[in-house]
Order: structure tokens, then sequence, then C-alpha cells
């Protein structure tokens, strides 16, 4: 059966029914998305003279929860006109029009009653074959299907999402005995290629996977507090970004997803685990309980684990709980000794050693929660998985961890952790002990290829799915041709090179500068084509401003234009290449960054690349040629003269606000990408892939280098007049300071090509020229040097 998706419904419109909901509309579906109709007219609608039976009443309830969901942060849209893609109606009326979808999604309410009475209408108006699908998390896969048809049982599954689904990549697929295998291959294959997921094949156990082992974790974490008598910041220190998990570590990650709704999770986990090991970490501790009695939820009710108020200036602030006295109190700075050492070994794989060996208290801590953690998820194997790379997987995308449990485990060790868990009290599954008898990892790299320890073969198999994939974690080690500090070069075969960033954000200093004019020259003598990719969390934060504010403070002026030139140039060596050159961004693909995919022959982007040239939050413009760059594209744009001044201000606008696009789409729409080149891609792990085949294919068809530019056409003292009056009435109205007045109209100055009378034809290196000067010039302001100061120093936007 060759199934095809064009129009999916989704039946229930709250939390995560609209964001799925958006999702799909995200990747081009046309999307019904239904709620139940009102049972009783409100204030408005009373007024109106509305009876239950208007057609705006039937829909009010999915309306609001829809247009709620359109005005959520983060976005759960690429681009909010998106959201014309979303139909909407109600249960009672519209139904029926699923029989036109080809994949139905439930998102209703946790209640089997309820999902078995609204299947039983499914059933009347489906069309046979269709998907159909639950994203439950709570209600055993099997007993959904009680009195559905053979039909029914073989197109459904669950397949559960998670919050929120556009931004965290993990997708269960829960098949039931009778779901065909036909059926969960096509959910693998368009859930990764199509939706843009790590698609997890999960078993039909209490929670799956991902919850099960994610909830364990925060759970022990939760006693440990109690044990160690952490702070609430202390214990979010502990388990945050040092040891790869996200920012919000553990109780502000409880204040985002809500306390009412991990406590559910544990509380349902502990009734269905009776034969759990270590089912008791799944109780929930008193200072919990207290905080649910007091309905302190989190975000939802204005308080949690913190609480955000305005202070008696009148500035925000942020305080957290005291656990003992349960007050709030202003956060307090902490400061780990083991933190400053672990801090400067860069890989986090390296940090774990360290962190576990020491006697203090933070070590004790750290040897708990982890080999507590090991033991339990050997435990899980096969009960609810039979290979270890799917646990990792789902807790890598399912909860932003950088490594799972069995990854962490092998940075540590597995044979030396044996008698640590020992002492403790933690007791590893038995078919541990015999690969440590063995010496052997849960992990090894094979002729490019990433391979788990199969525990039921007791041998190394290939991931699958990931055999006809280019990850360059696994192929660097064989296949790397050059490389120096800051970035590498890797032979992605058939002709195609590939330069890679791995300096910290991966910013742009000498070393990169090096690189991509090494790449450059071997890809024009040796091979067919360049990419430039890698696989950190962002493509480019940009310049290394700390060497800029280096030089400046220090007035090495000359050798500071000497650094501008060669990144220009190096920009040029990029778009004039005599081969194929393709970016492949991700992630932030900020100023230097982003001015390298502007260079480039074709960008393949990734759907969530948040692009933008930002240089004048650290008062400077950018002179990486990308103000010569938005220059070339306006004169381009620039054939209609009634509309050339509009095409300016925008242009202007996007470098002065410093705008980043929210998603790869919007990034088309702000001109730092091309709609008639450039293309976006929702699935990371194909980006590579398919960013190699898009250079061979340049090559197949002839690649002939452009020219250079010659006759970029500038609007001189008629975009000057824009920018003064601009800049003055944005100051008047206090929405910049006088200082960002002055940077705007230096940047106006080059993207108008100067000083001129009247629109002329300037080249490109004259632009250069521009950018260049007004770069080093500013670098001599004091306020210029404040701003870069209090990024490198604060982390923060001076607006001085």
């Amino acid at each position: 059966m060759h199934r095809k998706i064009r129009k999916v419904a989704v039946l229930g419109a709250g939390v995560m029914g609209a964001q799925i909901a958006c999702h799909f509309a995200n990747i081009g579906m046309e999307v019904l998305l239904l709620d139940i109709p009102p049972k009783e007219l409100n204030a408005d609608e009373e007024k109106a003279g509305f009876s239950l039976a208007h057609a705006k009443v039937r829909n009010r309830i999915v309306n609001q929860l829809l247009a709620r969901t359109v005005k959520m942060h983060p976005d759960p849209l690429y681009l909010k006109s998106f959201a014309e893609r979303i139909l909407t109606g109600n249960f009672e009326d519209d139904l029926s029009r699923i029989q036109d979808c080809d994949w139905v999604i439930e998102v209703i309410i946790e209640n089997l009653g309820i999902k078995q009475k609204l299947y039983t209408r499914i059933e009347e108006f489906r069309k046979p074959g269709s998907l159909i699908t639950s994203n439950t998390s709570g209600i055993p896969i099997g007993m959904l299907l009680e009195g559905r048809s053979d039909d029914f049982k073989q197109s459904f599954c669950g397949t559960h999402f998670f919050n929120p689904p556009r931004y965290l990549k993990l997708l269960e697929i829960i098949p039931s005995k009778h779901t065909s295998q036909e059926v969960i291959n096509f959910l693998t294959e368009f859930g990764e290629r199509h939706l843009g997921k790590s698609i997890v094949n999960c078993k039909d156990t209490p929670a799956f996977i991902a919850n099960r082992i994610g909830v364990y974790s925060m759970m022990s974490v939760f006693h440990l507090q109690k044990e160690f008598d952490f702070s609430v910041e202390e214990i979010d220190k502990l388990t945050g970004q040092i040891i790869g998990r996200p920012k919000s570590a553990t109780f502000r990650t409880c204040d985002v997803v809500g306390l009412d709704t991990l406590v559910l999770v544990a509380q349902n986990l502990k009734k269905a685990l009776s034969h759990d090991e270590s089912k008791d970490v799944f109780e929930i501790p008193d200072f919990i309980q207290k905080l649910m009695e007091n309905q302190w939820l989190g975000s939802k009710t204005g308080q949690g684990f913190y609480k955000k108020i305005k202070n008696e200036e009148g500035i925000s602030e942020i305080l957290s709980l005291n656990l003992s006295s349960f007050e709030y109190q202003a956060k307090q700075r902490i400061k780990f000794a083991e933190f400053e050492a672990a801090k400067a070994i860069p890989h986090l794989n390296d940090r774990f050693k360290l962190l576990l060996k020491g006697e203090g208290k933070v070590s004790q801590f750290y040897r708990k929660l982890f080999l507590g953690l090991f033991a339990y998820v050997s435990n899980r194997i096969p009960e609810i998985s039979n290979e270890i790379y799917k646990i990792d997987e789902a807790i890598c995308t399912g909860f932003a961890w950088e490594m799972g449990p069995f990854e962490i485990w092998d940075a540590i060790g597995l044979k030396k952790t044996i008698p640590m868990m020992e002492e403790l009290g933690f007791k590893p599954a038995e078919w541990i002990y015999k690969m440590a008898e063995k010496d052997l990892k849960f992990y090894q790299l094979k002729d490019g290829n990433k391979q788990f320890y199969d525990v039921k073969s007791q041998n190394y198999l290939t991931i699958p799915g990931t055999e006809e994939l280019i990850l360059l974690n696994n192929i660097r080690p064989t296949h790397s041709i050059w490389s120096n500090e800051g970035c590498s070069i890797v032979d992605l075969g058939d002709g195609v090179i590939n330069l890679e960033f791995h300096t910290k954000m991966n910013t742009i200093g000498s070393e990169i500068i090096q690189g991509i004019n090494k790449a450059v020259e071997l890809a024009e003598t040796e091979y067919k084509a360049l990419i430039i990719s890698n696989e950190g969390e962002n493509f480019s934060a940009g310049a290394n401003i700390g060497l800029v504010f280096m030089l400046a403070i220090e007035q090495e002026f000359e050798e500071l234009d000497m650094v501008v030139r060669t990144f220009q140039n190096t920009m040029l060596k990029l778009k004039y290449a005599s081969v194929p050159v393709i970016a492949a961004p991700h992630g932030m693909t900020l100023g230097g960054g982003c001015e390298v995919c502007m260079h480039s022959d074709k960008v393949i982007a990734h759907a969530e690349t948040y692009m933008g040239l930002v240089e004048l939050g650290v008062g400077v413009i950018p002179a990486g040629g990308g103000t010569k760059e938005f220059a070339y594209r306006l004169s381009k744009e620039m054939a209609a003269d009634d509309i050339r001044t509009n095409r300016f201000r925008d242009k202007f606008l996007t470098i002065g606000q410093a705008k980043v696009s929210t998603s790869g789409y919007e990034a088309f729409e702000l001109g730092y990408l091309r709609k008639d080149v450039d293309e976006v891609i929702v699935s990371r792990k194909h980006q590579l892939s398919y960013a190699k085949k898009a250079a061979l294919l340049m090559c197949e068809k002839g690649y002939t280098p452009p020219q250079p530019t010659k006759d970029i056409r500038v609007l001189g003292a008629e975009g000057l007049a824009l920018v003064y009056s601009g800049a003055d009435g944005m100051e008047v109205g206090n929405y910049i300071s006088e200082y960002d007045k002055y940077l705007s109209i230096e940047l106006g100055k080059v993207l108008s090509g100067g000083e001129l009378s009247e629109p002329a034809e300037v080249t490109e290196n004259y632009l250069l020229n521009l950018e260049r000067i007004a770069f080093v010039k500013l670098c001599q302001q004091k306020k210029t040097l404040e701003r870069m100061q209090s990024l490198l120093q604060k982390g923060k936007i001076l607006r001085n």
C-alpha cells in the first residue's frame, strides 16, 4: 500500500492537540481541528442574541483554543500565516468530515471510557485504511481497542508527541499486537522525514520509554534534594547544563511543565509498577505534596519553585522557594568548586568522571544520581525496550538531554562503576555483569556507523535507520582530512567535503577563517563540492566578539581593519569558489554565521534555524559582507521605482532592529534566505545527506561559478533621507537611544552606498570598504566598547 498524507484530523484542541495541529500545518498539511461544542452561551453571545445553534457559538471553544495556541511563545508555527491551513469544527457537527482525512489523531482527555465512545463514532465516518492514532501517555494501547473492527485495529497505534511538539523531537510509536507492520513502517518514515522527529518504537508498558526514565530521574532528584538538603537554585545548578541537561534543569522545568502533570504521571507509575525494584522513587515527597496542596503548580498558577514579582522599584525579579520555610526569597548566586574545574573541560563526556570522583557533597550527590539511574535503565531491558539505544534516543529527544544514560555510563566506564553501585545499594541487571567480564562498552563505531550492544544476541548491531545517513560524529574519526583547534574538514565521499565548526558556540575566529580558506582550496583542487555544516547545538553564534573587543580596547585599529578585511575576503572566496558551496545551518545562525550562509551558492536550512544579522546589538554593523549582501539583494529587487523606498526600509529595519528569524521559513521573509535558491528541510537527521545530494546535483547539472558583481544599484541621498527621518522619529518616540540613532545612521550610509547625491551603481568592493571603515570607526566608540563588554561579561545586550 502506497500511502500519502494530504489531510489530517486532530480530535481535541487542548494544549497538545492544537500544537500538534500547528506542527502538521507547518509541514504543509491541511488540518481539521475539532473539539466539543459549548453547553451554554457566554455573556458576549447572549448580548449578540445568539443561540446555542449559531455557527459562531458551536465552534467557539475550538477557535478560542487555537487562537490562544497561535499566540504562544515559543511559537508553535514556523510562520503565523500557516495557521490558515487549519480548519476548525466540533465533534457533533463536523466529525463526518474525517472521511476526507488520511490520518486521524485523537488527543482528548485521558479517560478510557470517553476515548472508546469517540472511537465508536470515528468508525462511523473514517475511510477504510486511514490511519487512526492516539496521543495517550497514560492508557495502555491495547485497552483502547476493545470493540473495534479489524481494519481499525490494524490501522491503529499510539503516537505520543512531546510538549512542545514543534521543538521536542521525540515521537514515540506504540503499536498494539494488531497494528500492521506497514503502518509502523510508514509512521516511522513519515515521522522522521516529514515531521522532523526522532522515532522510537516502544512497547506498550506504563509511560512507555521517555516518561518512564525521565520521570524516574526527576523523582530521584526530589528525594536526593531531601537527603542532601540542597536549595532549589543549587539543584537546578547541579542538574542543568553542566551535565548536558536543559538550562531549566529540574525545578524550573517542573514550573514550566506544571507540577500537577509530573505528579500525575508519577502517581500512575507507582500504582502500575508493583514489579519495579525502584518503585519507591515514584513516591511523592512531602515538600511536593505541600506545593500541590497550596496549588503552587508553576507558571500556570503564577508560582511554584520560582515566583516572578515586581520589586519596589517596579523591576521584575524572580524569587525562589525556600523548601524549609516555604517562603520565597531572593535567588542566591550558586558557586560550587567542582563546577569551576568541570567548566574547563570542553567536552561533556569528559566531565562526568571529574564530577563523580570527589568526596564532597556535590560528588556524593552525583554518584547517587547517576549510579542509581544506570542500575534503573539496565533493569528496564527488556521490559520497556529490547535495545539500549532506544532508551538513550528517547530521553535525549524527549527530555532534551545531550547524552543518554548508557552513553554517560560509557563515558564514566562500565566496569569501574559496578562496585561503586553495589556499595550504594544499587543492583544492575545480570547482563551488565556479563558485559563487564568481557570489558565491553555499550556503543562502538565501525565502518562509519554507530553500533550498540545488543543484549539478546550479545553482539554489536548498527542502529537501524542510520546506515544511509551521513552523521559527522560517526565518520569524523576515519574520514577527517584536515583540522585545527576550531574546525575540521571531513570527506563525505563522492568528491564532496564538509567543513565543520567546533569552537564554543561555533563562534568564528581565526581558526575558522583558516578552515574556510583551506576547505575552499581543497575543494577547488581535489574535490567537487564543499558543504559547511556541523552537529553542534547551533550552526554559529557569530564572530568572536572577545577578539574584536581585545583589539579595540588596545587600540590596535590597523590590525582590526586587517581582521575584518580578511573575513570579507574569505566570504568572497566562498561566493566565487569554482565549485558549489552549500551551507546547512541549524539553530542560532547569527552575525558571521549568517554571512557565511549569505555568501554560499545555496542554503539547505533546517526548519529550526534562527538566522539574523545582530551586530547592532554590540554597537557595530555587519562587516563580513552582510550589509553589502543586503544592498546587493535590494538592488535586484528595485526594478519598480514606486516601491523601492519600501524595500529599502524593510532591508534597513531588518539589520537595524537586529531581527532574527524564528524559523527557517521566516528567514525567507526577512531576506536572509533567497526564495528562488535556498531551501528548508524539516528533518535534522537528513539535512547533511540532502545537502550532499544537492551539491552533487549542481555538479551534474554543470556548475558555473557566479561572476563578481559590479553593478549594485544604491539609493544614495534618497536612502539616507529615509534613514535620518526614521531615526529621528524613533528617538523622539523613545524607541531608541541617541547612540542607537548614531548606529542606525552609520548602517544607513553603507546600505545607501555612502553619501552619494543620487542613485548610482557601485561595485561589491566599494560597499565592502564602506562596511569595514564603519565597523572600525564604531569600534573606537566608548559606547560600543561598553556594549561588547556587557555581552562578554554578563551575556546581556546593553542598550546605552
